[in-house]
């Protein structure tokens, strides 16, 4: 495949901004649109060709019965600041879980996980590409043992992001970005 010039895309990169989770509505991308999202999704670096990640899709009823599950678990540990972070996985139509699992391999652990994160990536991108909101989180639920049973991981596994997409109410905000300039070293030897 040739390599051509595509200022659109450098256009987007410099313009891209994560949409608020609470501001996520109905619709979101349709069967057909995330079956794309998911291609474009595994278009990613993956030294050894390994796929050390996987995708649970959460919609409807049962993102609805997850999130829950979540808040039964939270307020069972009386732990309402917990629950109530549950609203930015409750309010966005579609939440797509990106699992990091890791293989046995020569490859090392670390350039796995940073292909699943490149997965999250992906989809965020291409989500926001298509015309929807979308925003990467993780909180407590990305974490917690008992949390990642309920979504029902794997031994080894870990949740590498939850994307969460949806027509957003409100353009996004920018945020002040870091100096660019100020992150570059030169190396000198």
């Amino acid at each position: 495949m040739p390599q051509t010039v595509r200022p659109e895309v450098l256009d987007f990169l410099a313009t891209r901004r994560s949409a608020s989770a609470l501001t996520l509505a109905a619709p979101g991308p349709s069967a057909e649109e995330l079956s794309a999202l998911v291609r474009l999704a595994c278009r990613v670096p993956d030294h050894g060709k390994l796929t050390p990640w996987r995708l649970i899709v959460l919609e409807t009823a049962p993102k609805a019965e997850f999130a829950a599950r979540l808040e039964a678990l939270a307020l069972a540990r009386e732990d309402t600041k917990a629950a109530a972070k549950l609203a930015k996985l409750k309010t966005p139509p579609l939440c797509v879980a990106v699992v990091a699992r890791p293989q046995l391999s020569e490859i090392p652990e670390w350039e796995q996980l940073l292909s699943a994160a490149a997965v999250c990536t992906n989809l965020l991108y291409g989500a926001t590409a298509m015309g929807y909101g979308a925003n990467w989180i993780t909180d407590w639920y990305a974490y917690d043992p008992d949390a990642l049973k309920i979504l029902g991981l794997e031994a080894g596994e870990r949740v590498a992001g939850y994307i969460l997409m949806g027509s957003p109410k409100e353009a996004p905000l920018e945020r002040v970005r870091p100096d660019p300039e100020s992150l570059v070293t030169p190396w000198s030897g």
